[in-house]
């Protein structure tokens, strides 16, 4: 088989009036008006400058698009081909919405922030996108560093990484029947500290679960996790004034360390782990990798009434490679490698080791964000740093906007793969019927 005409001369034309390429997005759209997002833009918004006037449309178009598929604001002129006029109303321009998006300032990404947690909690009025949030519901906190280049990227700096980035931290809430959804997420300087702001997201993503029926007051078990750079008393403390437990990896330092030497010998359970098997003589489990606890202290240089007592899970490995072995450690620390948690939790220990472990899961998050919004921050259209903080607060709107949908279609039984970008495209909820016209240019 070969092409009629030369593939650099063919354009792709949808010019049937009476079809639309996106017929899932009439459903999708739907469902966002119906959990009020036009009411919460109009309510919470307020911008001024040239293009500032009626945010709620723009938005709902911006939201729409990127729902499409929309890379760029040029490709938001999808909404206006074919029959989408008579599908929707109010559709504005590409170059329209451009210029709106250009009136936002810090503050109105805040306004925008507002608007995405308001609008989470009315989806889960009208979608299953955190069932069983009564019950128990995680809330894991994590950052990033997207490496981009050129020097006139506003707040461009070297990280923890030790790439020249920007760092967006973000917080998601999930359950144990449904897939995580960002509730928040902020755009910093690249050289920022990974528990810088922690206390205040954690605040504003307890009140949003709060608000989605994860009340602890209520009964709900919910269990703020971490990772060792926000192993601090302010995030232990935001997490407990919200009425939460947490659930945080401990940095290795010599008060952990002296804590895990403890430990005695017969402490030491076996968990299931890759390559981990049942001994058929004994009935016993056979692992490299064994679980045991302690009472510990944290935070012990603060003043007396912030120190912090909890359970101390430790995870340990056989060391493998002998060569990883830190300098100055004892045989303990030769022959094993550790893996310590902070935690409240009231679980058993292999369980509560395991829902830490299950953290992961905001990896998935990263990486589906990393593919959408953060991809764009290494343009070098987008210099400043409002541009791409706005680029990146209008996908989370977009995020909860799929997660909900992808949720009501399938009563919150979701893969973890379908997270954030791209869902409307891999879920059958959200056809696609396409008149594609190839004409030879003149």
């Amino acid at each position: 088989m070969q092409l009629s005409h030369d593939p650099m001369v063919i354009d792709a034309v949808f010019d049937e009036p009476n079809l639309v390429s996106c017929a899932g997005l009439a459903p999708v759209m739907a469902l966002a008006e119906r959990a009020g997002l036009s009411e919460l833009v109009a309510e919470h918004v307020r911008l001024t400058g040239e293009g500032a006037a009626a945010p709620a449309v723009k938005v709902s178009c911006l939201v729409g698009g990127m729902v499409a598929g929309a890379d760029s604001i040029e490709d938001l002129d999808l909404l206006r081909h074919g029959a989408m006029g008579r599908l929707f109303a109010g559709l504005r321009a590409p170059t329209t919405l451009g210029t709106f998006l250009r009136c936002f300032t810090h503050g109105h990404v805040r306004q925008l922030a507002a608007v995405a947690s308001r609008f989470l909690v009315g989806l889960c009025r009208n979608s299953p996108v955190l069932a069983g949030a009564e019950h128990i519901a995680y809330v894991d906190l994590d950052d990033t560093i997207r490496q981009v280049y050129g020097y006139a990227k506003q707040g461009a700096a070297f990280g923890y990484t030790g790439v020249r980035g920007l760092d967006v931290q973000l917080a998601t809430i999930s359950t144990p029947r449904t897939a995580p959804v960002v509730a928040a997420a902020t755009l910093r300087k690249g050289s920022a500290a990974g528990v810088r702001g922690a206390a205040r997201m954690i605040a504003e993503v307890l009140g949003t679960a709060r608000a989605c029926g994860a009340d602890p007051a209520a009964g709900a078990v919910v269990t703020v996790r971490a990772d060792s750079g926000f192993f601090s008393y302010g995030v232990v403390a935001a997490a407990r004034r919200g009425g939460a437990r947490f659930s945080v990896t401990a940095r290795m330092n010599p008060k952990v360390r002296a804590a895990i030497s403890t430990i005695g010998q017969e402490a030491w359970t076996p968990i299931h782990y890759p390559e981990a098997f049942v001994d058929e003589e004994t009935g016993q489990l056979v692992s490299d990798a064994e679980v045991a606890e302690v009472e510990f202290t944290a935070f012990t240089s603060r003043r007396k009434a912030e120190h912090v007592t909890a359970r101390l899970i430790v995870r340990r490995v056989k060391r493998l490679n002998p060569k990883t072995v830190p300098q100055d450690q004892d045989a303990l620390f030769s022959v094993y490698r550790f893996h310590a948690v902070f935690t409240d939790s009231p679980l058993d220990l292999i369980e509560a080791e395991l829902v830490h472990r299950q953290h992961a899961i905001v990896e998935k998050v990263i990486e589906d964000l990393k593919h959408s919004a953060l991809a764009h921050l290494t343009s070098v259209i987008l210099r400043r740093f409002m541009d791409q903080a706005v680029d990146l607060g209008f996908c989370v709107v977009d995020g909860v906007v799929e997660v909900g949908w992808a949720g009501r279609w399938s009563a919150g039984l979701m893969t973890f793969g379908s997270v954030l970008s791209g869902v409307s495209r891999r879920l059958p909820a959200v056809p696609r019927i396409s008149d594609v016209r190839c004409s030879p240019r003149a």
